[in-house]
């Protein structure tokens, strides 16, 4: 964790910066999800769909030289012209629209803010392994290549700028992916203009929805950084997008694991000792279940019939839970799952090596305990107020317990310490 006595703005800070984008013509093609929300089996789509595509920088591959593979690329097509610098600073608003979704965000340059200071509230745990792997990333390519997404509780000012834009001038890009939803992208570059948008953040807190990792990578690199003595330079700013959650109301979707070689009879039967376990021939019955069950509940599914786990023992629940959390923070699924279901019940921790994750899809998680002849658990969501009170409280929910969105689309803007 960066120390706290380093030098860092006041209150929160969004600043402009001149941002890298690509000077192509298919803008579809070359940008993707999120690095974390992409699946296995569509990294190589999006690596054929375009020799340019992001993912070759974000998820650059296997084995020692991957990381400065994904520097040389960058620095490649910067020298090439498939990536260009903006001339002007700019606060760049993002618009992400289609059925059902409407999100606008400012992307900017994030004043670090350790969590000791809140001003910059993390809600979830991370794991050393991914933070380790995004910092060799991030000094390889001397970059920030995809936004972390923090939402705020609104400023009326700033609140009336984007909506002037959105609604009444011409985008820099206006792309739409293959998932049907539109992107747009305009440059805010009057100075004037982020004047207004300092001013009205400078007495907010915000709330990191989505980039954790990405967040504990910009601390940890400043920490290096300072510690090497090299002082004031782009690492103290971190590459982000600012969501006002009164005008835009994120929505939050559960995280579901995978744990391979755990065989699904097996676990359904080490539940039944602390767990009522309903059986589901259909999983998409078990999942219906789920969505009324009164919680803490889970659906465990892979080969064979699901199963419904609801009303846990309560003594065991008690004795398994840290006592020196919140009574809030200890009814979560997520810390259920983390502090007594994996461990108590099979034997097992919430870890990297242990257990995968699939954002979202049930059946894409059950689909993949299939194949490795293990258990999916599919957990429901959580409720943005839990989430928030235990962020307020100074805790934080377990690794990867939250998936806020709709997230922002990578490599529609990228920021290189060079440009900054």
């Amino acid at each position: 964790m960066a120390n706290p006595e380093l030098p860092s703005p006041g209150g929160l800070e969004l600043r402009p910066f001149h941002g890298v984008r690509y000077a192509v013509g298919d803008l579809a093609a070359v940008t993707s999800p999120p690095y974390d929300v992409i699946a296995r089996d569509d990294v190589q789509s999006l690596l054929d769909s375009h020799p340019n595509n992001i993912v070759r920088l974000i998820l650059p591959g296997d084995g020692p030289a991957r990381y400065a593979a994904a520097g040389d690329t960058l620095r490649s097509w910067l020298g090439q012209g498939v990536l260009t610098v903006d001339d002007a600073p700019a606060l760049y608003l993002y618009e992400q629209s289609g059925p059902g979704v409407l999100l606008r965000g400012l992307i900017g340059e994030l004043g670090l803010r350790a969590p000791q200071e809140r001003v910059v509230l993390p809600h979830e745990d991370v794991t050393p392994g991914t933070v380790a792997d995004r910092l060799a990333l991030m000094q390889a390519t001397e970059s920030n290549l995809e936004p972390i997404f923090l939402v705020y509780d609104g400023a009326e000012a700033t609140a009336r700028l984007i909506a002037e834009v959105a609604e009444h001038r011409v985008p820099l890009i206006d792309v739409r992916t293959g998932e049907g939803l539109t992107h747009r992208l305009w440059a805010l570059t009057d100075p004037a203009e982020h004047d207004t948008v300092a001013a009205d953040l400078s007495g907010h807190q915000a709330l990191i929805a989505d980039g954790h990792h990405r967040y504990a990578t910009y601390l940890a690199l400043r920490q290096a950084m300072h510690d090497q003595g090299r002082g004031p330079g782009p690492w103290d700013h971190g590459l982000a997008m600012l969501v006002d959650s009164v005008a835009y109301p994120p929505h939050l979707k559960p995280i579901h694991r995978v744990i391979p070689g755990l065989p699904l009879s097996e676990a359904a039967a080490r539940a039944k000792g602390s767990w009522q376990v309903h059986d589901y021939p259909d999983a998409a019955d078990a999942l219906a279940a789920l969505e009324e069950a009164p919680q803490p509940a889970f659906v465990i599914a892979g080969d064979g019939p699901a199963h419904l786990l609801t009303d846990p023992d309560p003594v065991q629940i008690s004795h398994a839970m840290p006592a020196e959390r919140s009574e809030r923070w200890r009814s979560l699924v997520t810390s259920i799952l983390s502090e007594f279901l994996l461990p108590k019940v099979w034997g097992m921790h919430d870890d990297e090596e242990t257990v995968r994750i699939v954002h979202h899809d049930a059946r894409a998680a059950i689909r993949m305990a299939r194949a490795e002849s293990g258990t999916a658990v599919i957990l429901p969501a959580l409720d943005v107020e839990d989430v928030l009170a235990v962020a307020a409280a100074g805790e934080r929910v377990p690794r990867k317990s939250t998936s806020f969105g709709p997230k922002p689309r990578t490599g529609l803007v990228l920021r290189t310490f060079s440009a900054s």
